[in-house]
């Protein structure tokens, strides 16, 4: 009998890293505590560090890899431009989650050191599924980024706020589950195959597309708008955001979010590209809903977890835009869009976990008040990134919006355009209405101080990023066209 073929591994060597990773960590931490029960900010500190070294280890990983399309394990697996920047951005955002994550985890008494593993093990399957190159290589890499999260939304298990939230994600993620996995049957049924190559092959060559298959398709459509919490099927989002730990929340607004975005672009364009006009229509019902909601929604929020959600949703919405576009410009305009969105939301976050009185967190968005005059420098950057995300110019927001916003235009989708720039002049409201609350409104106790270190780095860096992303754009603009360009030659 001969011997099986040895994959070409070099690939997936920030994949294959990661997990190595993963197994030495979880080693490390149950020999050092010498406890399961034990809570020791020690091994915490130490793990937490380990990971986001690897972490970024992990993204030089990727530069071997950032040349031609690459096809390994039996066509399950494909590395291009594409992924390499999606994957950076998730390595980024994973690391970052771990750093401003750590004070309030040792503050709360959850400093686990299972916690950064979950980060990175979560970080895995977001890489698997930047590179999945079939249905079924697709869902292993969104399940082993889901358990992980459902995980960490209730790792404060003496908060019945967060094991609420917990739960909450965890039964809706299986519907959703559910319903990708029986799209996914649908299109296997009715094409005869589940890899990606194998079905834009398909049909590029003038496939019939039978009903069965258009139903898949809407299917896993909504398994994926689930992941992304696009609406119709964001109904988790503001519960899991208010409930589960603060920089949970930090992390499910970004990493999880990049990922799930670009393994959209990599189903849509991929296999599906060529039924463009199948599928199209439903990209900008979901996205217009999610625009509209994510606008009007928010402004009665005083919870400011809460009003993060719907943010997130419109954001979603907007992303979702370029989508809709079908083309080349529009992908770069979400890839665009991502990089800015990441910056912005650690850096909100960031402010977030700033917000503490007598070692206790505040969540609500009247705690603000007076923070103009007793906090100046936090209230300052927090505007900053609140002009940013309601899309003023010249802050990077506001190119991010631009570019899905001119993709749409080009793709002659002028009404969906134009109801983005409605949805966004209207979602401002509640944006500027924080920044009324934080400099005109009277005056409260102070914050807790001094920031810590890393909360101090994290929000310099993504203010100077937000502010200044005008002046010297082009990495990001031309490493987004680079990637959306080897998305269509795939």
């Amino acid at each position: 009998m001969p011997m099986a073929e040895m994959p070409n591994i070099v690939p997936a060597l920030p994949e294959l890293f990661l997990a190595g990773v993963i197994m030495l960590l979880l080693m490390f931490g149950v020999f050092q505590r010498g406890g399961l029960n034990d809570n020791d900010s020690g091994v915490f500190r130490i793990v937490s560090m380990l990971s986001i070294v690897s972490l970024i280890l992990a993204v030089f990983l990727l530069v071997p890899v950032a040349g031609a399309r690459a096809v390994t394990f039996s066509g399950m697996f494909v590395t291009d431009q594409f992924a390499v920047f999606c994957k950076a951005l998730v390595l980024i955002a994973a690391a970052l989650g771990i750093i401003v994550s750590q004070d309030f985890m040792e503050r709360h008494n959850v400093a686990r050191f299972e916690f950064p593993i979950l980060v990175v093990f979560a970080a895995l399957g977001m890489l698997l599924m930047i590179s999945a190159n079939d249905l079924i290589s697709l869902y292993v890499g969104l399940e082993m980024q889901s358990l992980s999260l459902y995980v960490m939304a209730s790792i404060q298990r003496d908060d019945n706020r967060a094991t609420e939230a917990g739960l909450k994600y965890f039964v809706l993620g299986a519907v959703a589950s559910g319903l990708l996995l029986y799209g996914s049957s649908l299109v296997y049924g009715f094409a005869g195959t589940t890899n990606f190559d194998a079905l834009a092959t398909l049909f590029s060559g003038g496939h019939e597309v039978s009903t069965g298959l258009v139903i898949g398709i809407v299917f896993i459509l909504a398994g994926l708008s689930f992941k992304v919490s696009a609406v119709p099927f964001h109904m988790w989002t503001p519960d899991v955001y208010e409930g589960a730990p603060t920089p949970v929340t930090a992390f499910f607004a970004v990493a999880p979010k990049i990922a799930a975005l670009a393994l959209f672009l990599r189903v849509m364009i991929g296999p599906f590209g060529d039924l463009l006009v199948h599928w199209q229509q439903i990209i900008v019902v979901v996205s217009v809903l999610s625009m509209a909601l994510g606008a009007l929604a928010a402004i009665n929020q005083r919870n400011i977890k809460r009003l993060m959600a719907y943010s997130s949703i419109g954001h979603v919405g907007y992303a979702l835009v370029g989508l809709a576009a079908g083309t080349e410009q529009g992908v770069k305009g979400v890839l665009v869009y991502l990089a800015i969105y990441l910056v912005m939301n650690v850096g909100t976050f960031a402010c977030i976990l700033c917000m503490r009185r007598g070692g206790r967190m505040v969540e609500g968005i009247d705690d603000l008040a007076g923070l103009g005059k007793t906090n100046p420098m936090l209230a300052a950057t927090l505007v900053v990134f609140m002009f940013s995300l309601a899309g003023i110019p010249p802050l990077a927001g506001f190119f991010g919006k631009l570019y899905v916003f001119v993709a749409a235009i080009e793709a002659q989708l002028y009404a969906l355009a134009i109801i983005g720039v409605v949805a966004s002049v209207i979602g401002a409201f509640y944006y500027l209405r924080i920044i009324k609350v934080m400099y005109f409104d009277e005056a409260i106790d102070h914050f807790d101080t001094p920031i810590g270190r890393e909360m101090r780095f994290v929000i310099g860096v993504t203010s100077v990023i937000v502010v200044l992303f005008f002046v010297y754009p082009t990495p990001i603009l031309s490493s987004a066209a680079a990637a959306a360009a080897a998305l269509f030659a795939g």
